[in-house]
């Protein structure tokens, strides 16, 4: 191998792909690591729901791809959106791949960080604030409260289409913990509230919806498990939103008046 061939194989994986959390979208709550890539990476590929504020926090001179994902309407596949990062990170020193929340928290991070080890990509990961945790709390419900829950179960309403794993078990959800917070259920959310139901959880149950948590924009939804469908069909509720089961919701009426500005 001469000279040139030496240096073409010490540029061929040059790159590194950080895979960073951009929060919920509230722009104050992004991390100083993240801001700090985004202010100097080569490009950044970025999720759907990470909000406008966080967006202008790129550097202007950065190139930027949108691999968004929202219910029925995708930009780029998985393994199409792998590859790009792959791609980029051959001829780019620094790479951001830009997801809501937290990489790791039903963000697809572990799967896309597995891969770009095997392609030989150096690879960290940043973590971010996830919106199950941070939208619960601008709305005002503490997820643990030591008169109502010490433990919270996390868990997916929208499951991936022929995955290997079974499906969500929903017996073990309602009587694994007092406060159930499910990311990406508003579609499923007939189906959720019969299994839960089903599982023994009462009717009476306390749920909230929270929809663009920690925007401007948000909003919530506050009923029952045998109301929240219905609310959720009259007001024309839609997603993106997070679901709170549990009594903690009760501390909306209390808390909900000091939403951070």
């Amino acid at each position: 191998m001469n000279r040139e061939d030496t240096k073409k194989e010490q540029k061929k994986y040059l790159g590194k792909v950080y895979l960073v959390g951009a929060g919920p979208g509230d722009p104050g709550l992004m991390t100083l690591k993240g801001k700090a890539l985004l202010e100097c990476a080569d490009v950044v590929i970025y999720d759907a729901l990470v909000s406008p504020a966080i967006l202008a926090m790129i550097n202007p001179n950065t190139e930027k791809i949108n691999a968004g994902k929202r219910m029925g309407r995708h930009s780029l596949l998985q393994s199409e959106t792998t590859q790009l990062l792959i791609d980029k990170a051959h001829n780019n020193a620094i790479v951001v791949r830009l997801k809501g929340g937290d990489p790791f928290i039903f963000g697809r991070g572990g799967e896309e960080m597995e891969e770009l080890l095997k392609a030989g990509i150096s690879t960290e990961v940043v973590p971010g604030i996830t919106s199950g945790i941070a939208a619960p709390a601008y709305a005002g419900i503490p997820l643990t409260h030591r008169l109502y829950s010490s433990s919270v179960t996390f868990v997916t309403g929208h499951e991936a289409a022929g995955k290997y794993q079974p499906a969500v078990n929903w017996n073990a959800i309602a009587h694994g913990s007092e406060t159930i917070v499910i990311y990406m259920g508003i579609h499923n959310l007939p189906y959720i509230v019969e299994q839960l139901h089903s599982a023994g959880l009462s009717l009476e149950t306390p749920i909230a919806l929270v929809r663009w948590g920690t925007r401007p924009e948000q909003e919530e939804l506050i009923g029952q498990l045998k109301t929240i469908v219905s609310q959720v069909e009259k007001t024309q509720f839609t997603a993106p939103a997070i679901a709170v089961i549990g009594a903690v919701v009760n501390m909306h009426s209390v808390l909900s008046g000091s939403r951070p500005v």
